[in-house]
């Protein structure tokens, strides 16, 4: 037998770990690299959305009532909003994935920030929920919804979905922590859907009976809803609001900065148990 034998002298460690930037850039460029590999995700959603969207424009739109605007036009803006669900389910599965097969394990066992870490997985999944996003949008469009606001509001819409998809993703990729694998993180982010439908999203809150409507109003899809609504609209009279577009944007950022600040220091605690 041959004695292998290594000079110790000749290994140089790091000069320091990696920063929290350059760690969380090659976790977000590898989950999207993950996702370009299996196109089939984002086209399976895609035509789910299609689906959904699609139902709700022709099949309910003609049994609802919403005012001074056509159903379509009320009803494209929050389906955007709820957009951030579907996808949301996604995240917690991919991550609840990489737990399952080890690389959650070999992140950990590296000396990188954990927060930067899943600070770039939330980054890499709200990349792809915009990428999901402007597909919903352009079958939007194709279904008939014109947005009657400005260019500009057109865009701040836009924009505030995106911030309100990066909070959620927080609170998805805590589930997949907490889940352990795919099957379970597919069945408690099913758990988060009702939240689209006791909500302004697809209805008035007014047609809901009395009990519901305060809690259709007081949670966040809603809330998020009446601001990307208002901006569409470029006036929230005519979603049946009465507050200021302004009140409903303010709103929807304090939700979503709710959001960060409660999940972000839960999925970190978890992801350094794991």
């Amino acid at each position: 037998m041959t004695a292998v034998t290594f000079d110790a002298g000749r290994i140089t460690p790091a000069a320091r770990p990696a920063g929290a930037i350059t760690a969380a850039t090659t976790v977000a460029a590898r989950s999207v690299r993950r996702f370009v590999r299996t196109p089939q995700l984002l086209v399976i959603s895609t035509i789910t959305g299609a689906m959904f969207l699609l139902i709700f424009r022709y099949v309910f739109g003609g049994a609802i009532e919403t005012g001074p605007v056509q159903y379509v036009t009320f009803m494209v803006p929050g389906y955007i909003v709820t957009s951030v669900l579907f996808t949301g389910s996604n995240a917690s599965s991919s991550v609840a994935q990489d737990l399952e097969e080890g690389f959650t394990d070999r992140l950990r066992s590296l000396p990188v920030s954990r927060t930067a870490v899943l600070a770039g997985r939330v980054v890499a999944e709200s990349a792809l929920l915009a990428l999901g996003l402007t597909a919903t949008l352009a079958i939007g469009f194709a279904v008939g919804f014109r947005p009657q606001g400005t260019g500009v509001e057109a865009i701040a819409a836009f924009g505030l979905v995106l911030t309100f998809g990066f909070a959620f993703m927080w609170l998805f990729v805590s589930v997949g922590l907490v889940a352990g694998n795919v099957q379970a993180a597919q069945g408690m982010s099913l758990l988060i859907f009702p939240l689209s439908f006791v909500s302004s999203a697809m209805v008035p809150v007014e047609s809901m009976p009395g009990w519901l409507q305060p809690i259709a109003e007081n949670q966040p899809i809603t809330v998020m809803t009446n601001a990307v609504r208002s901006l569409a609209l470029g006036d929230p009279a005519l979603a049946g609001l009465s507050g200021t577009t302004a009140h409903y944007v303010t709103l929807s950022l304090v939700w979503a900065a709710g959001l960060v600040a409660v999940f972000a220091p839960l999925a970190v605690a978890r992801f350094r148990k794991v």
